[in-house]
């Protein structure tokens, strides 16, 4: 086999592999192997054929990278998460110790603990810092 026929594998497996994938990086490595399959009609010097490989593959990475981190979706807290660093007003008083208490926030009741081991009696300030399972972990205000 000629080696532009294995460039023209090595291109089609990257971009077949890069269809499946989000990160849009064996995209550029495909075109680097159509560039060196380019050069293979040439020159048969596969060590020219490699560095050009590898010398257009990393240039097309580097200067796209920024590009590519802007196009990305951000990540967006989304259902439970949404209430993380919100402050709750204590409708149950949270004793750790009983497992018992609940907060009030933005209208819908949580089950909740206290990051500390203190007790939080009803009609306090907190906020909400994590999620553990189904609880929201508080701190008091």
């Amino acid at each position: 086999m000629n080696a532009w026929t294995w460039w023209l594998i090595v291109a089609g497996i990257c971009f077949v592999i890069e269809l499946a994938n989000e990160g849009f990086l064996l995209f550029w490595f495909g075109i680097g192997a159509l560039v060196s399959m380019g050069l293979s009609f040439v020159t048969d010097n596969l060590i020219y054929q490699l560095i050009t490989f590898v010398v257009v593959s990393s240039i097309l990475v580097l200067c796209t990278r920024k590009f590519a981190k802007k196009i990305q979706p951000k990540t967006v807290a989304t259902n439970v998460y949404t209430i993380i660093g919100k402050k709750a007003i204590v409708s149950t008083e949270i004793d750790n110790t009983k497992g018992q208490g609940q907060i009030k926030i933005d209208g819908d009741i949580w089950s909740a603990k206290n990051e500390a081991e203190e007790i939080i009696p009803e009609g306090s300030t907190v906020e909400v810092m994590n999620i553990d399972g189904v609880k929201a972990v508080v701190k008091k205000i």
